[in-house]
């Protein structure tokens, strides 16, 4: 694959098409299961007020990986994303309740590189906290 987004249709400031993603209790059991992560911090709500959270919280990385679909979506290939990288900044708290909680995340061209790639700088935020800080991805364009 490749990106299906061409460079010279870019400029800095193309804003790529914000998404909302849903986490729930159930999401971070799968996703534990699939990384390996096992911390209670993830999913025992009692152990996470112990050590001074304020409820079971998303892992941080999967937060990070969520964030990154808006890129990936918009380039069209998870393969463009050359580089990638994010500040935590504070915990996505995912309720146990049927919602959970929400990760909003947008994105922005910031620059433009060389070989066909762009700076895309990303915000990612949760019950109007911004979650992730200094958020940057570099996409190879077609």
């Amino acid at each position: 694959m490749t990106a299906k987004i061409s460079y010279d249709d870019v400029e800095v400031g193309t804003e790529l098409p914000a998404q909302t993603f849903s986490v729930t209790r159930a999401t971070l059991v799968r996703y534990a299961g699939a990384s390996g992560d096992f911390n209670p911090i993830h999913w025992n709500e009692r152990f996470a007020k112990e050590v001074g959270l304020p409820d079971v919280i998303a892992h941080g990385m999967f937060t990070m990986a969520e964030a990154i679909r808006v890129v990936t979506d918009w380039a069209g290939d998870p393969g463009a994303v050359v580089e990638y990288g994010v500040r935590f900044t504070k915990p996505v708290v995912v309720p146990d309740d049927d919602r959970g909680a929400t990760v909003e995340v947008s994105g922005k061209v910031a620059a433009k590189l060389d070989d066909n790639t762009v700076r895309v700088d990303l915000t990612a935020t949760s019950a109007g906290q911004k979650v992730l800080g200094i958020s940057r991805a570099v996409v190879r364009l077609a």
